[in-house]
């Protein structure tokens, strides 16, 4: 007689490590790196860093699936929301964290895209007790993956009362620097009708991909926005992004499809944006296939302009699209800041500079305290 396999035990997830959120920012960083947090398995460091901010008497902390939020209830005038995302692309070689201290730069998965920031944001909340505005400190789940998972989108559908907020800062590698608001995206599929024939003999049919060449044509000669909002140009771009047709080495086609990325100023809405497109390839048959809206700078609001004020008076437009978006959506002006350049997100080499990390830090203290 066979008998019953015994079960076996599933492997144990290993316990959250204690974060030290007053300790060296470097340190702090490299612990949130080495602390594996790809999309979708962000138990662990949301774990814990819901511990360590529940350790902080001044804030009160909400954990709502794998988002953590931690807030001040100080009666200010203002609040501001600070947030940061949890998760990482895949492990490519680069975990655990590695510090070069000569070069003065920490490598690792997550230390650019945004585990600095992260850091920023996390020491920021337990060693400020009175800033001088409210703050609610955000870290969400699942931000490098499909819209749908996004922690951010669903505590703005949830829970938008948790965000509400005069102004965010969005922590996103932005080499230390402001990047404000955020142009949107939309995608469309444009498409020519031909008439399948032999190619030996081709004029008894049309060829679809030949009559593409007027949507190209109009891309060429295209000439792009540049609005200026808040006293920053956005450059606006109409692009294809792929052309796919063909049926086989010696068949006419009878369809090709231009996709086409509109990545369009956030002064423009999706309506309008989409219009645009349609208006542009009128006569064509056009499929919207990803919509997304801008983030206007909102550089005319006081915490806006004090945040600008505060670390040094430079801010760029980000022409790229980001969260910041989401917040523009609840009527809250934002802005990306954060430590680490962006170039280097999702790489093998993926890093942060040390001196990002203090940079950041020291500004944003100075600007939450006044001093």
């Amino acid at each position: 007689m066979i008998g019953t396999p015994t079960p076996t035990a599933a492997p144990a997830v290993p316990d959250a490590p204690a974060l030290d959120l007053t300790g060296d920012i470097v340190a702090l960083t490299q612990a949130l790196v080495d602390i594996e947090s790809v999309s979708r398995d962000e138990g662990r460091i949301a774990d814990a860093v819901e511990a360590a901010l529940r350790a902080v008497p001044h804030l009160e902390v909400t954990r709502i699936g794998h988002n953590v939020l931690a807030r001040t209830e100080l009666g200010r005038g203002e609040r501001v929301v600070i947030a940061g995302h949890l998760d990482t692309v895949p492990v490519n070689g680069n975990f655990p964290g590695r510090l070069d201290e000569e070069a003065g730069i920490l490598h690792g998965l997550g230390s650019c895209d945004m585990k600095g920031g992260d850091a920023v944001l996390l020491k920021m909340a337990a060693t400020i007790a009175e800033p001088v505005r409210d703050v609610t400190y955000v870290l969400y789940e699942a931000e490098e993956i499909e819209a749908e998972h996004n922690g951010l989108r669903k505590l703005v559908e949830a829970r938008p009362e948790l965000l509400a907020a005069d102004f965010a800062i969005l922590m996103e590698p932005s080499n230390a620097s402001v990047e404000a608001g955020c142009q949107g995206t939309l995608r469309v599929e444009v498409r020519t009708r031909g008439e399948r024939a032999h190619s030996a003999r081709s004029w008894k049919g049309v060829n679809a991909i030949h009559g593409a060449a007027d949507v190209l044509a109009r891309l060429v000669a295209y000439t792009p926005r540049k609005p200026v909002i808040d006293g920053l140009e956005y450059h606006e771009g109409l692009n294809a992004v792929r052309v796919s047709g063909g049926v086989a080495g010696n068949v006419v086609p009878d369809e090709c499809v231009v996709t086409v990325n509109y990545r369009f100023a956030p002064d423009r809405s999706t309506q309008e944006a989409e219009a645009f497109v349609r208006e542009f390839f009128d006569g064509y048959e056009v499929t919207l296939t990803d919509l997304a809206p801008g983030a206007l700078p909102g550089l005319d609001r006081p915490a806006a302009r004090a945040f600008v004020e505060a670390i040094g008076g430079e801010v760029a437009p980000k022409f790229g699209w980001t969260d910041v978006a989401r917040f523009t959506g609840l009527g809250i002006p934002a802005v990306n800041y954060g430590p680490g350049d962006p170039l280097f997100a999702h790489k093998a080499d993926e890093h942060v500079p040390v001196e990002h990390l203090r940079r950041c830090e020291d500004a944003l203290r100075g600007w939450l305290t006044g001093e």
